[in-house]
């Protein structure tokens, strides 16, 4: 799977003992212990600004290294509340941001209090995360998602192989962006057509690929490069032209060209939404159940596969028009 860097140089040692337990302990993906440190580093940060214990006012600025536990065992569900209304008031973060550093605080006191016993009492016991606006996602319908697909064959590209192929999977298989960038060759199974991929909380999951992803794929791995192929990127099935596993960057790049070529709206739709994309065709198209949809996106609760059972309202309109009472005047 794809390293990922976690800076931890300027971390305090019992923050970066919370980072090593996540990881070791609790099995997080590396992706996910990179948002604890953020998380945690931008917390402990505005505390040492909130306490006045530093002349900084750039809180990005502040240095942590020397933070105590003694610090942290003073802080309060107050001091917590505070932190979240100075990322909304200053930040304008959204409700799913704070609901994001909310549930880092949480597993850091639990680990603080319960788990080490470093400090006596633990602030975020009755922290509650800020109720989230539930939106229809945004997705392409199936004339713009064909629309799409068209646009990538462009023949003039000397990466069409591969963006056709990154554009399909996405289209079809409804991954996340960090799983699409991990596949490693090996992770695919051509005999049986499916895919390992490694999705939130580190856990594993098959996905399916039909005749358009394999065919995609393999016209791609026909055309892949194989000499000089940078040492830590061999198995990975996805290559950028520096010959290394591509990355977030550059995939969200090739998505936003090839939308534009299409003549989609770039500031509308994204990687995110072709996910959204591929779960709402399945939904719409093939009367998929939605406990497999949920399965297949690799979603822990059934409450957020369900926003793809509100986005097409046809149904509801059949539903009203075949009311015994509809033509009644």
């Amino acid at each position: 799977m794809k390293k990922v860097n976690i800076n931890i140089e300027g971390n305090p040692s019992f923050l970066n003992s919370f980072l090593d337990y996540t990881a070791t302990i609790l099995n997080k993906s590396p992706n996910t212990v990179k948002e604890y440190n953020y998380d945690l580093n931008t917390f402990l940060k505005y505390i040492l600004y909130h306490f006045k214990m530093t002349n900084e006012k750039d809180i990005k600025e502040i240095n942590i290294k020397d933070m105590s536990i003694d610090t942290v065992a003073k802080i309060t569900l107050d001091d917590i509340h505070s932190f979240l209304f100075f990322l909304a008031n200053n930040y304008q973060s959204k409700a799913a941001t704070r609901a994001r550093k909310i549930s880092s605080i949480r597993v850091f006191f639990n680990y603080m209090c319960n788990k080490k016993g470093l400090i006596e009492k633990n602030p975020a016991q009755n922290l509650e995360t800020p109720k989230l606006d539930k939106r229809i996602p945004k997705y392409l319908t199936l004339d713009d998602s064909k629309k799409l697909l068209e646009a990538v064959k462009d023949v003039d590209d000397r990466n069409n192989e591969r963006d056709y192929a990154i554009i399909t999977l996405f289209l079809n298989c409804g991954m996340r962006l960090s799983e699409l960038v991990g596949i490693n060759i090996k992770d695919i199974n051509f005999n049986d057509q499916k895919l390992n991929v490694i999705g939130k909380g580190n856990k594993e999951r098959t996905i399916y690929l039909n005749t358009a992803c394999m065919d995609a794929i393999n016209k791609y791995l026909a055309i892949r490069p194989h000499d000089k192929v940078q040492y830590d990127s061999k198995d990975a099935l996805f290559l950028s032209e520096r010959r290394e596993r591509i990355s977030n960057r550059t995939v969200q790049y090739i998505v936003k060209k090839e939308l534009k070529k299409a003549g989609l709206d770039t500031n509308k739709y994204s990687v995110h939404k072709l996910r959204h994309t591929a779960a709402t065709l399945m939904y719409k198209y093939g009367n998929v159940d939605i406990r497999a949809l949920q399965e297949l996106l690799g979603h822990e609760s059934i409450s957020t596969t369900e926003i793809y059972t509100h986005v097409d309202n046809t149904q509801i309109r059949n539903a009203v028009e075949s009311n015994p009472l509809a033509n009644i005047k």
